[in-house]
């Protein structure tokens, strides 16, 4: 993936949700609109909460089955499919870029798209012809994954699409009491602010500096928006 673009692909970090999000009234519009509003990518790069495996991981490079990592849903769930194609020169590339002593990368040939992954693709580019590559996160500390954003970051001036896919807080037994917890609301506010003010040190260090960073809720999900705040530094 050698020529570049004209203009630079951004960055992006969505929340997915679960599988049903794909009938919410809102959601899949605005997923829709946003991608609209973009360059078309010449392949796209996916990491998603729902994938941890060290070494870094890269998925399948050619189309295989998508990973149904849920359960308990309606059976029409399990039969949405997305057969994009796969991207073995994106693979190549994250190789390259990622690869140091003692910084290992492995290839997980038969890994599909789990569904942080396709869920959104399937609203934001749902004729599945754009090349789409997933990777793992093998990490949760906040500053080895803004390393690799930063490593990463030149693909987007060979017009990939890099997207962290997550939620900002995750707390599914929060969820099922209902209403927004104060403690969600509150990292909320502040993750938006920090971001607004690029204050990466904040981000880096949220468990201690966010006001709820010691609430009931788990690093994977936020952790792809500081993977994809690296990405996008060298805006700065």
């Amino acid at each position: 993936m050698s020529a570049a673009t004209q203009e630079r692909m951004p960055a992006l970090y969505l929340s997915h949700g679960a599988p049903p999000l794909a009938d919410d009234p809102v959601w899949p519009g605005e997923l829709a609109a946003w991608s609209a509003g973009l360059p078309r990518p010449r392949a796209i790069l996916m990491i998603s909460a729902h994938w941890e495996e060290a070494p870094l991981a890269i998925g399948a490079t050619e189309t295989v089955p998508l990973v149904y990592d849920f359960w308990g849903f309606p059976e029409h769930y399990y039969r949405v499919t997305y057969d994009a194609p796969g991207a073995p020169e994106l693979a190549e590339s994250v190789r390259k870029l990622l690869r140091a002593p003692g910084v290992p990368v492995q290839d997980v040939p038969d890994r599909g798209l789990d569904h942080g992954a396709y869920v959104p693709l399937v609203e934001m580019y749902p004729a599945a012809d754009i090349p789409v590559l997933q990777v793992s996160m093998p990490t949760l500390d906040p500053v080895r994954l803004m390393e690799i954003g930063r490593r990463l970051a030149p693909l987007r001036d060979e017009g990939v699409l890099v997207v962290g896919s997550g939620f900002f807080t995750h707390n599914l037994a929060a969820l099922r009491q209902g209403g927004i917890p104060a403690w969600s609301a509150e990292f909320d506010d502040w993750g938006r602010r920090a971001l607004e003010a690029r204050d990466v040190d904040a981000l880096l260090d949220f468990t201690r500096k966010s006001p709820a960073g010691s609430s009931p809720t788990r690093a994977p999900s936020t952790s792809p928006a500081v993977r994809d705040h690296g990405r996008g530094r060298r805006d700065r």
